[in-house]
């Protein structure tokens, strides 16, 4: 048992903080949260003297395996290869104090079971396996002039990142075999990107029916598609067929972000990724097709929080950045302190990543009977929030599953 004393708890439902409280964790759960002094004979006490506990953090738009930003560059490279950068990067997000991570494309069953062997000291992993693209689409890493020489399609095979897949029985098929490989969560690519060779930011992705398709799949197993959508249009498409989750959204206008809120969907923005694509992008491989289209959606990113914000939507957070570049998670909290509140950064961070992992009451709070996920924040992260950032400098403890990956109180 560990007991943790005198703390300054974050309350993520609430936004507040709590002085003088008390945590007793038993196994991998919390068990007592109080205002008095608990008595727990043989637990290991730490008086925390005023440092505040909050629950781990969670990024809901995480790339395990992208160890570089040359999408068609890295599925060239073997399997192995790319799972051993996954271990490094996955081990390095938690000592970031990022307990929990929702892959959005490329991580495996194999790499959850690693993580939960022991085998990778890494966060939580909510994977979703390979994204759904059409042919052309955001996951199809092929250059224009290329032929459909080596990439097999509908369901015949897939790369890394995504699997080719056209027409309703096809993203049916796709979506199973994700699903059947243990998938959290279904991803599609509903609109063009940045690190996609050949479609536009604006250009639409899947019909209907094929969205409609795979939300079935998805719900048939108790769970719900994330969809890589920029643009208004293909965002309302989205919502309006069942998607739960959207990504990115940096173009989206305000009547958008209404029907988003109506539905109840969430949007993940991740405005890093933009940021260290402009600023290291070129030296570390991004393509000049990539660069181009960059500028369309980086200048929105900001201006998309005020959106939704003023209308009422459940927004998530999410980094979305590509190898190296995965240093610079943390400095998604400063980018959107420009608009949002430190209460309401972290409550995304916690509470509303958590309800949208459908892991309410076990992610994400600290209450009796949630997972033991702990951090100590050497100060308070309200008045400061670079506290989160510096690599978990000022983070002296970090708790996972009841059990300490960092203790340095």
């Amino acid at each position: 048992m560990i007991l943790f004393e005198n703390c300054r708890l974050f309350d993520s439902l609430s936004g507040e903080l709590h002085e003088d409280r008390h945590v007793l964790v038993e196994a991998e759960r919390i068990k007592e949260v109080s205002d008095r002094p608990i008595k727990a004979a043989g637990a290991e006490a730490f008086d925390l003297k005023g440092r505040t506990l909050m629950p781990g953090l969670i990024d809901a738009h995480f790339h395990a395996m992208a160890a570089d930003p040359d999408f068609a560059k890295m599925e060239a490279m073997p399997r192995s290869f790319l799972h051993q950068h996954a271990r490094n990067l996955l081990e390095a997000a938690l000592q970031r104090g990022f307990t929990t991570v929702r892959d959005a494309g490329g991580a495996d069953h194999g790499l959850a079971m690693a993580i939960k062997a022991g085998l990778i000291a890494g966060p939580r992993l909510f994977y979703s396996g390979r994204a759904l693209t059409q042919t052309g689409g955001h996951a199809d890493f092929r250059s224009p002039e290329a032929g459909h020489s080596g990439v097999c399609l509908c369901g015949q095979g897939s790369n890394v990142f995504g699997t080719i897949a056209d027409g309703v029985p096809a993203v049916r098929q796709a979506a199973r075999e994700e699903l059947r490989k243990g998938a959290t969560q279904i991803k599609i690519m509903a609109s063009g990107g940045v690190s996609s060779p050949s479609d536009p930011i604006w250009n639409l992705q899947y019909s209907e029916e094929e969205i409609r398709a795979i939300v079935w799949e998805a719900q048939s197993w108790r769970t719900y598609v994330m969809a890589h959508a920029y643009t208004p249009e293909a965002i309302a498409r989205c919502v309006d067929f069942g998607v739960r989750s959207i990504e990115h959204a940096n173009l989206i206008d305000a009547a958008t972000a209404r029907r988003c809120a109506e539905t109840g969907a969430y949007v993940v923005p991740t405005l890093v990724t933009y940021d260290a694509l402009e600023r290291f992008g070129p030296e570390l491989g991004l393509p000049a097709v990539g660069l181009e289209k960059l500028k369309v959606v980086r200048a929105a990113g900001v201006q998309s929080l005020e959106i939704l914000k003023a209308a009422g939507v459940s927004v998530g957070f999410g980094t979305d950045l590509l190898g190296a570049m995965q240093v610079h998670q943390s400095q998604e909290f400063a980018i959107r302190a420009e608009v949002l509140s430190p209460a309401e950064i972290l409550r995304s961070a916690t509470a509303v990543n958590a309800a949208l992992l459908n892991a309410e009451g076990d992610l994400g709070v600290v209450a009796a009977g949630a997972l033991a996920d702990l951090l100590v924040v050497d100060g308070d992260p309200l008045a400061d929030l670079s506290l989160l950032e510096h690599q978990g400098a000022h983070l002296p403890a970090i708790v996972k599953g009841g059990r300490f990956v960092k203790n340095a109180l």
